[in-house]
């Protein structure tokens, strides 16, 4: 394989992962499959994202598969160049204090991140 062949496998591999399936309720609290936990932000409006730029790095969004539709309390809006999970409006993300399943080290940091319960 040349240089160009073996990059586009990485980025390919790497976008493939960052996606993520619906999420699942786990020990009370909405989370990726993996057990990851995912937050709101009160500063959101209904279906629109308004974590951007440096909100991002710290709250990446919990991206939806190309394929995702909405079923249920569940939806996906487009939001910062991807595809973004909502639950009843409202956008999903991870925190990046959180480093294994069950954490939840960005239940309400700064007043307005939340995990769902």
């Amino acid at each position: 394989m040349n240089t160009k062949t073996l990059l586009a496998s990485a980025v390919l591999a790497l976008l493939a992962v960052s996606v993520q399936a619906q999420p699942v309720m786990k020990d009370g609290a909405l989370a990726d499959a993996a057990g990851r936990a995912v937050y709101t932000f009160d500063k959101d409006e209904a279906n629109k994202s308004n974590c951007a730029g440096p909100c991002l790095v710290n709250w990446p969004t919990y991206a939806a598969p190309a394929g995702a539709a909405a079923k249920g309390d569940f939806g996906v809006i487009d939001a910062n160049g991807t595809r973004q999970w909502t639950v009843k409006g409202k956008p999903l993300y991870y925190f990046v204090g959180d480093t294994k399943a069950g954490d939840r080290n960005g239940d309400g940091k700064a007043g307005v991140w939340h995990i769902v319960k």
